[in-house]
């Protein structure tokens, strides 16, 4: 196991400045989570630490040791790609062998680590068939088998999952994770996919246009994100954005609300290091997630958090265990999370709780959460 640290690091194509000083540290045994958006970076900085791009400038350490003109086959990594990458004309033992008889690897340790490996993913009934044998999950398994058996400092994965239906990903989600705690190495894992991101990671460095926009745990980014653009990456469905103006018809400072029914609503904001005087009659983006507006309980009424509001449903989403709800607030529509026992049909007027005590304010110029 090693850590990894990103000091700095920048790379140009041309013209075009791809990464902006990225720094990151990541300690032996944690798993690391790229992710952004298609063109964000993630996939030149993850090549950046395997050696297969070269720095513009800055600094890679896997452990001590600075690897910026270290050749990737000797910077002790093993990388696992979103095209699998295996031989065709070997079968699996093959290889998963091949990289160890490169390396002049005895051939007891070979088979004791084909051993090891395939029991380690379940794969020794596969070991005798070829790629074009297998399907899309087993080869996935075969190329993580191959980079196990280098048993390298830190693994490397791409984008592993995408080829990959979506009841396959959720099972290869799970066999990452557990292995993960099997072999407890150090993991970078790049993915556009912000449930595979929540899921897997110990941390998580959400990109954007080469900025590392957020770099924390997964509970920490969803419940406190630092900007839009995190809070909207993250969470699924997204959080809702609504344009408000923050008042003070009282003692209280808080946004008014537009249901759209001809009901207007003054929802308080009391949250401890929330500074709201200087925004007084200004505009700002209210982000509450859809789990925290759902049907009206009377009990709840007790909370200083909790406060009803009334909107016409526009659209029903069932999802089996919950129904997003759709309404509009301040002209901006808004999903909500309901239990479906307790859902009106679209048209009807309908009763619904905020649950602000996790509400968060963002300016509207720069995006930076208030």
């Amino acid at each position: 196991m090693s850590s990894l640290t990103i000091s700095d690091v920048t790379k140009r194509f041309g013209s075009v400045e791809v990464l902006k000083g990225i720094s990151l540290r990541i300690e032996s045994g944690e798993f690391l989570v790229l992710v952004g958006p298609s063109g964000c970076g993630k996939s030149t900085l993850l090549n950046l630490i395997a050696g297969l791009e070269t720095i513009t400038s800055g600094e890679i350490k896997i452990g001590d040791r600075v690897v910026n003109n270290v050749r990737p086959k000797d910077r002790d990594i093993a990388m696992v790609f979103q095209s699998y990458a295996l031989y065709p004309n070997m079968n699996v033992r093959q290889n998963i062998a091949f990289g160890l008889e490169t390396r002049k690897v005895s051939k007891p340790q070979i088979q004791a680590t084909i051993q090891r490996v395939a029991g380690m993913l379940q794969i020794h009934e596969l070991l005798d068939r070829k790629p074009s044998q297998l399907s899309g999950g087993q080869r996935q398994r075969v190329a993580m088998g191959r980079a196990l058996a280098r048993d390298p400092a830190i693994f490397l994965f791409d984008e592993p999952l995408s080829n990959l239906d979506a009841k396959l990903r959720v099972e290869m989600r799970t066999e990452i994770k557990l292995l993960h705690k099997r072999i407890d190495t150090t993991i970078v894992y790049v993915t556009h996919d912000q449930i595979e991101a929540m899921t897997l990671a110990d941390r998580i460095a959400i990109m954007k246009d080469g900025i590392i926009q957020q770099f924390d745990t997964p509970q920490a980014v969803y419940d406190n994100p630092a900007n839009l653009f995190t809070a909207g990456f993250i969470g699924s469905p997204s959080m809702n954005f609504i344009p408000c103006q923050v008042t003070r018809p009282n003692t209280q400072t808080g946004v008014a609300l537009d249901t759209g029914n001809g009901k207007s609503y003054f929802l308080p904001l009391e949250r401890s290091g929330l500074e709201l005087d200087a925004w007084v009659n200004h505009e700002v983006i209210l982000g509450i997630r859809p789990e925290k507006i759902s049907h009206g309980f009377v009990e709840q009424e007790a909370s200083h958090h909790i406060h009803e509001i009334e909107s016409t449903v526009e659209v029903l989403e069932p999802t089996g265990p919950d129904t997003l709800v759709f309404v509009h607030i301040n002209a901006t529509e808004v999903t909500c999370r309901v239990n479906p026992g307790h859902i009106k049909a679209p048209g009807e007027t309908m009763k619904l709780m905020m649950d602000t005590s996790n509400a968060l304010l963002f300016n509207p110029e720069t995006g930076e959460r208030i």
